[in-house]
C-alpha cells in the first residue's frame, strides 16, 4: 500500500474540481488546469477532499498510485497559491531585465540572451534575482532549469546562474594546487 497514495488531498474553499472519466479539471483563483490521470486509479470526492484508490492490484497501478496523488495535489496547490522558483545571478556585469513578457540576460556572452515568453509563466527581476512564477509546478521548474542551463555556476569563481540557496562547491585552482605540492 502506498503511504502517499492513501493521503487525502485537502481542497481549499475557492477551488472547484470536476471529474469526468479519467480527466480532472481544477479551477481556482489563479487559473484553470486539467490533466488526464492513470485510468486504473479511481478518484472519489467527499467533504474531506479527494481520495485516490487503485482499481486493480497489479504492479504498475501500485507504482502510479502515489505519483498520481502527488501530481493532483500539486495541481490543486497551483491553482490556489501558485509556484515560484528564484534564480540568482552571480558575476560582475551579470544582469537580467524583463522585455515585454520575455526575459533578456546579459551574462558574459558577446550578445544578450533572449528568453521568449512561455504561456502560463511570468518573470520578475529584482536586483540579481530572477523570479519564475506560474500555476503549473512542472512548467515552472522546467523553465527555471532551462534558464540555469544557459550559464550554470562554474566551480572556480562560482559565476553563473544558480537557484536560491544552491551551494556551489569551489575547486582550489592552479595556484593553490601547485603551492600544496
Amino acid at each position: 500500500m502506498s503511504r502517499i497514495g492513501k493521503k487525502i488531498i485537502k481542497i481549499p474553499k475557492d477551488v472547484q474540481i470536476e471529474i469526468t472519466g479519467n480527466l480532472i479539471k481544477i479551477k481556482g483563483p489563479k487559473g484553470n488546469l486539467e490533466r488526464r490521470f492513470f485510468d486504473k486509479i479511481g478518484i472519489e470526492q467527499s467533504e474531506q477532499g479527494l481520495s485516490l484508490s487503485p482499481k486493480s492490484n497489479d504492479h504498475q497501478t501500485k507504482m502510479n498510485w502515489g505519483t498520481e496523488r502527488s501530481i493532483i495535489a500539486n495541481l490543486v496547490q497551483g491553482v490556489s497559491e501558485g509556484y515560484e522558483k528564484v534564480l540568482e545571478l552571480e558575476g560582475i556585469g551579470y544582469k537580467a531585465q524583463v522585455k515585454g513578457n520575455g526575459l533578456q540576460l546579459n551574462i558574459g556572452f558577446s550578445h544578450p540572451v533572449n528568453i521568449e515568453e512561455v504561456p502560463g509563466i511570468s518573470f520578475k527581476v529584482e536586483k540579481n534575482a530572477i523570479i519564475v512564477s506560474g500555476i503549473d509546478k512542472t512548467l515552472v521548474g522546467q523553465v527555471a532549469a532551462n534558464i540555469r542551463k544557459i550559464r550554470p555556476p562554474e566551480p572556480y569563481k562560482g559565476k553563473g546562474i544558480r537557484y536560491r540557496g544552491e551551494i556551489v562547491r569551489k575547486k582550489a585552482g592552479k595556484k593553490a594546487a601547485s603551492a600544496a605540492s
